[in-house]
């Protein structure tokens, strides 16, 4: 057993099973003090699998299996098993039904919207996209447990995220000037402690800033995978990409819109004032062409309900009400409204002049950038919640996954193409190490065996032994 708890450096033993530790004790306060149904279930189902994760993180002999064991216990104790007990059950926030019942008012009339809504649970306070969401449950019906639970919004919300996290991971590691991933970043550093990018991405599901949202509701969560998806494809230089991406979440909530100025500004910096228009263009038309058909259709619930119900202005009382600085001023009467509202304009134009003046040169900068805009927006708002600072908070750390999620490349065999003009301090670089062959260069990340090619002349086949150092 001793040589077994040797085996791995205690501290960054220490380091995961604090921070399940830590996380387990959220979960577990949450579910004692916790008023909603949903958030006390998963909070002492998630208690326990974050304690078997610390548990895995002290014990685990080997060190690169350490964090992966770690995190694979914790998303099984606090991502999959909550959430297959509340779907069997039926037990979620409001949000849930509220996006079910826009798909089925979709299919029927075109629109998501009631005309006249009752009560505060009769309202639809997102744009027509959501609807998308929804419409499982509107074609499966609940036809018995399986159609309803596969019909269930929060599992197409978690697919949603998850495949935008991955399409990220896929298209933005290493993606040169995005914001730095090599071996001196702070990504790369925190990737080389954590083992593996994977295993960074999966402990962020698996903590209680992903996985409470993913068990009981998942609204917010494909709002903030497409925007993080949309800005990695604007660091890509891939406008119509990042437009389309930045449509679907615009079509979501209307505090995604911020998003199309940071991403073009990130596009404009990167690739041009051409592609810059390009991406804009892209998001503009396409959420445009989303929003017609309930713009057309129903008019007045769209305002009524989308925009003036989430700032406290609609005939029914929103439940967004923590007192954030900008609830409190509008508590104060409509004096107090409108100087929440101007600061908010303010701040927002303080964001665009930035944006101006010193545009974001890659993913994590432009990511910091929309977080601090969104964090602002959500701190000044006539009316709002403390669990809207987790999307700013969850972009800002999942754009430093992303593009830290590539190290350098490996170690392959290629061909050096004919004309190539190598740089003096890199030749000499090779030089120095002895990697020359014949009066050309092979670089030394070039295996041996390979071919290359000769400034002039025929191509020459490197030998197969080393050079002599």
């Amino acid at each position: 057993m001793a040589d077994l708890l040797t085996r791995v450096p205690w501290s960054p033993r220490l380091v995961w099973c604090g921070g399940w530790l830590a996380a387990a004790a959220w979960a577990g306060v949450l579910a004692l003090v916790a008023a909603p149904e949903p958030h006390r279930v998963w909070g002492a189902i998630a208690c326990a699998g974050y304690l078997g994760a610390a548990g895995a993180a002290l014990w685990a002999a080997r060190g690169r299996a350490r964090p992966c064991l770690s995190v694979r216990v914790a998303l099984a104790g606090a991502v999959a098993v909550p959430l297959l007990v509340l779907l069997v059950s039926g037990a979620a926030q409001s949000e849930v039904h509220v996006m079910e019942r826009a798909g089925v008012l979709t299919l029927r009339q075109g629109h998501p919207y009631l005309a006249d809504p009752r009560t505060v649970a009769e309202v639809t306070p997102y744009l027509p996209g959501m609807a998308v969401l929804g419409l499982p449950r509107a074609v499966w019906g609940d036809g018995g447990p399986l159609p309803a639970a596969a019909g269930d919004a929060r599992l197409w919300c978690a697919a949603l995220f998850l495949g935008c996290v991955a399409a990220a991971r896929r298209a933005g590691g290493g993606v040169p000037g995005a914001g730095g991933a090599g071996r001196g970043s702070v990504a790369g550093r925190w990737r080389g402690r954590a083992g593996t990018g994977r295993a960074a991405v999966g402990a962020l599901v698996a903590s209680p800033v992903v996985a409470l949202p993913l068990c009981v509701s998942g609204v917010d969560l494909p709002l903030t995978g497409l925007l993080l998806l949309a800005l990695v494809y604007a660091a890509r230089r891939r406008p119509v990409a990042a437009g389309l991406a930045l449509a679907a979440a615009c079509s979501l909530k209307w505090t995604a819109w911020p998003a199309v100025a940071v991403a073009v500004a990130l596009l404009a910096h990167r690739a041009g004032p051409r592609a810059a228009v390009r991406g804009a263009a892209t998001a503009v038309a396409c959420t445009a062409l989303v929003l017609l058909p309930a713009a057309v259709l129903a008019p007045g619930p769209l305002v009524r309900q989308v925009f003036a119900f989430p700032t406290g202005r609609g005939p029914w009382e929103t439940p967004a009400a923590s007192p954030l600085p900008g609830r409190l001023l509008a508590e104060l009467g409509p004096g107090g409204w409108w100087a929440a509202v101007g600061l908010l304009l303010a701040c927002g134009v303080g964001v665009a002049a930035s944006l101006a003046v010193r545009p974001p040169q890659g993913l994590v900068a432009a990511a910091d950038r929309l977080a601090v805009g969104l964090a602002a927006g959500f701190l000044l708002a006539p009316a709002g919640r403390y669990g809207y600072l987790a999307l700013p908070l969850l972009l800002a750390v999942l754009a430093r996954l992303v593009d830290g999620t590539r190290g350098p490349g490996r170690a392959t065999r290629s061909h050096v193409v004919r004309g190539h003009v190598v740089r003096s301090h890199v030749v000499l670089g090779h030089v120095a190490r002895g990697h020359v062959v014949r009066g050309h260069v092979v670089p030394s990340h070039v295996a041996p065996g390979s071919h290359v090619v000769r400034a002039s002349g025929p191509p020459r086949t490197a030998p197969t032994d080393p050079p002599a150092p």
